[in-house]
């Protein structure tokens, strides 16, 4: 029995079986009650009622003038067998009109003997008829002189009972067959949808990613079916990411790798003998290691984001600190690419409980890319306010902008959408994660060929 469908036939068809078993047997049992306890108190009653009769009239008779009495008085229609027996449990006389001489020691006779009313069902001992005996004591001067004993054959109820039992019998073995029919139309129900999980499983694991699990019924395979295919969907956004993370990252390497390279090897075959070309090259050996070193940054970021381990060291802090220190940062990219950064600050203090770095991180990050996309003579804002009791700062440039398409993508993993810029794409998720884990909010809107503007909202500090 290794299938689940196997099994489930066999135990709850072996349940339905033992419950039937048990009824047909209550059933039996019942009739059987039913049957020979009313002919058992009919005959008691007949018997009974024929005996305080002879007590009552024949009262000065012996034992044989009883007997021949009620063999004169005996009903031609009765169709018990009627005998009477001595104290010894002989038959002196039978409705037959026969003195057989027959020793009668059934429980019956022994509990007439008694003054009692005996009652006897089992089987004659020379016929082996299957018999019911009822016997009630005869009195002489109040003393117990014999018995009179009714007695019928039990066969007709026997055969009355037992084929009522198979009557029974056949209506639970239908019962049973179609338990099992309906038992296998549940199995079916059941496996089909597991099956169906089986293969989809099995295509994941050939790599098919796409595959998907039916919901055939709303009930827990079903259930377990969503969580199937939710799964399928999350191991396919993974793999993607997988995929996308080591072509961005390929490329990215590749290109300032192949710059120092090159230049490595200008260096070592001009001899170092020019220093102009050999001042060009060290530059750019340390421009593109830099670039390196800020790559390896950003998936180490990402590497704590996705496992869950980056750790926030959170301290009362004055915001504008930090944007003022930026603000210097920049002054001299400023310069060179003639865009103008204007920094918009309030006089009182923005206080809030960060990180010092992280959120440095993040507004660099912001700052860095908005030079990156804006064209010289175009202008920078960088401003904070108060809302309520949340601290909103706004980076807004006069840049190319993002398409709308890109717009709702930007901030995904490795997510470059049309731009041709450097980069590996996780920046502006990297500083929503960051943003996300001060209980802030992470904000970009934009329009093409008009400008970006980002905010980041982070709740105010509570005075101490």
């Amino acid at each position: 029995m290794k299938g689940i469908r196997t099994r489930l036939v066999v135990y709850f068809g072996l349940i339905l079986l033992l419950i039937v078993l048990l009824l047909e047997g209550l059933f039996y049992w019942a009739v059987h009650s039913y049957y020979f306890g009313t002919a058992t108190e009919a005959l008691v009653t007949r018997t009974t009622t024929f005996t305080n009769f002879i007590n009552k009239y024949t009262t000065s008779y012996s034992v044989k003038d009883k007997a021949r009495y009620i063999l004169e008085n005996v009903s031609n229609q009765e169709y018990a067998k009627v005998e009477v027996l001595d104290v010894n449990g002989k038959v002196i006389l039978n409705s037959y009109g026969f003195q057989t001489g027959e020793i009668i020691n059934t429980p019956d006779v022994i509990d007439a003997l008694k003054g009692q009313t005996g009652i006897h069902v089992g089987k004659n001992p020379k016929t082996k008829e299957r018999i019911i005996a009822v016997s009630n004591p005869l009195l002489f001067a109040n003393e117990y002189m014999g018995v009179l004993r009714y007695t019928i054959s039990a066969e007709p109820l026997y055969n009355a009972v037992n084929r009522i039992a198979l009557y029974g019998a056949g209506v639970g073995a239908g019962v049973v067959i179609l338990a099992f029919a309906l038992s296998l139309l549940i199995a079916k129900r059941i496996v089909d949808p597991i099956k169906d999980l089986t293969k989809a499983a099995t295509q994941m694991a050939k790599g098919n990613f796409t595959a998907r699990a039916a919901k055939r019924y709303d009930d827990e395979v079903g259930t377990l079916a969503e969580a199937f295919n939710y799964m399928a969907a999350e191991i396919g956004k993974n793999e993607k990411l997988k995929n996308d993370f080591i072509s961005s990252v390929s490329h990215e390497l590749r290109t300032p790798l192949t710059s120092i390279k090159g230049w490595g090897e200008t260096l070592i075959s001009g001899g170092l003998d020019e220093p102009e070309e050999t001042l060009l090259g060290l530059e750019v050996i340390s421009k593109e290691t830099d670039r390196l070193i800020g790559l390896v940054e950003e998936l180490l970021d990402f590497s704590k984001f996705q496992s869950g381990e980056m750790k926030l060291s959170r301290e009362r802090m004055d915001i504008r600190e930090v944007l003022d220190d930026l603000h210097l940062q920049f002054a001299i990219r400023s310069q060179e690419k003639q865009v103008e950064l204007v920094l918009e600050l309030p006089q009182v203090p923005l206080i809030v409980m960060g990180d010092h770095n992280r959120l440095k991180q993040v507004f660099v990050n912001l700052l860095d890319n908005a030079f990156k996309f804006t064209p010289p003579g175009g202008t920078i804002t960088l401003s904070a306010e108060k809302s309520g009791d949340m601290l909103i700062i706004t980076v807004t440039d006069t840049g190319e902008g993002i398409d709308a398409d890109d717009l709702p993508h930007v901030t995904g993993k490795f997510y470059k959408g049309r731009s041709k810029q450097s980069g590996s794409g996780l920046g502006l998720s990297i500083c929503k994660e960051i943003i996300d884990l001060h209980a802030g909010h992470f904000n970009v809107s934009s329009s093409l060929g008009q400008g970006t503007s980002i905010s980041v909202d982070l709740p105010l500090a509570k005075n101490p």
